[in-house]
């Protein structure tokens, strides 16, 4: 029996896991040698992340979680280092693998290779090239002493070929987190909002940000704010907030008749909104996969992507961190002349049949 440890620490990296765990059980199944554990890291505490958001994936609830929250980059670094190596110990596997880019990925590398056990990195070789994000030191460092990567692109595997690794190392299978979408599509759920605030079908913006660069600088947070209001017309523009941006915003005294801070939804209710909006305004690189495929359009307040492809074929624009960059954009977009998405390759679905594949034949 080939036994895997999977690892998650955040909740994206819950919806990329998802397909992965519905493949296991499918092979299993069909008596293929082959079995899991999950194991959450606890990393990011969020009250969605209850047993209703596991209902919504169809996934179990994790064998572990190891409660590692809070803190510094460092501390719950160090958190998660030693609760993981004490897992591991009590629970040996043939193989670890992590999701993303979050500490957890990072961490949870490290303790599985000081312990001689192969890690897979799943949507290994992205790159940002931008050091001041924790994320990107993260995949560098795992990406560094990995030994199996499944990779969303093909600009990822030349990454990776850059740097160093042997190409029989890399496999190129697309994106898990597109296999969530395109499998929950039908079942979107509309939220509670939606009738509140008597919102229509593409008569209405999403707007996310979390980065600290966006949303820490609080006179940054305003004018970014103030742009999207300026230039959105007449539109409700809906931001599900996180709690500590909510302070800001609260303490900043930001608001706008047009602007509604709403609590975090589901992944089903926030891909129901997103869906049937007319763009969305982000700096979250998960939310561009999912508009691109979605063919909503897409506008990204950061200066740089790992996620090329979604600028290329996909919705998504890079408009960058100056308030003063969206105006042009959000004129495109009202003008009707927004570009339309073209196929991903690999994108389609059948990622984690591919990753698994892979696993039993030439891993496992």
């Amino acid at each position: 029996m080939f036994k895997l440890t999977i690892v998650a620490g955040a909740r994206p990296n819950f919806m990329k896991i998802a397909p992965i765990i519905h493949e296991i059980e499918r092979r299993k199944a069909d008596d293929v040698p082959i079995d899991y554990q999950l194991v959450h890291t606890g990393q990011h505490y969020d009250r969605n992340m209850s047993g209703s958001f596991f209902d919504e994936l169809n996934i179990p609830d994790p064998d572990a979680n190891l409660n590692c929250s809070g803190g510094t980059q460092a501390e719950q670094t160090a958190s998660i280092l030693l609760a993981f190596e004490n897992y591991l110990l009590k629970n040996p596997c043939d193989l670890v693998i992590v999701v993303g880019d979050v500490t957890s990925t990072m961490a949870c590398t490290l303790v599985a290779k000081k312990l001689n056990i192969k890690v897979a990195h799943i949507e290994g070789g992205i790159r940002s090239h931008d050091w001041s994000m924790p994320e990107e030191i993260n995949r560098i460092v795992t990406d560094s002493i990995s030994d199996y990567f499944f990779t969303t692109s093909e600009l990822a595997n030349d990454n990776l070929l850059k740097q160093g690794v042997d190409e029989q190392q890399i496999f190129f299978v697309g994106n898990t987190m597109i296999d969530t979408l395109l499998k929950n599509r039908p079942r979107f759920k509309k939220p509670n909002i939606w009738n509140e605030l008597g919102l229509n079908e593409k008569e209405y913006i999403v707007l996310t940000m979390h980065r600290p660069a966006n949303v820490d600088e609080e006179h940054q947070l305003k004018a970014m704010i103030d742009a999207i209001m300026a230039e959105t017309q007449d539109l409700p523009v809906v931001f599900p907030v996180h709690p500590r941006t909510a302070q800001i915003l609260e303490r900043m005294d930001i608001t706008h008749p047009r602007l509604h801070n709403i609590p975090p939804l589901s992944y089903l209710e926030f891909n129901y909104l997103v869906e049937r909006s007319k763009a969305v305004i982000t700096d979250s690189g998960g939310i561009t996969e999912e508009a691109s495929i979605m063919n909503v359009p897409c506008m990204t307040l950061r200066d740089n992507t790992e996620r090329p492809e979604t600028i290329t074929l996909g919705t998504n624009e890079l408009v960058g961190t100056q308030p003063e960059n969206l105006k042009p954009y959000l004129e495109k977009l009202f003008s009707g002349d927004w570009k339309t998405a073209e196929p991903i390759p690999l994108w389609d679905g059948k990622t984690a049949e591919r990753i698994i594949q892979h696993i039993v034949e030439t891993i496992g």
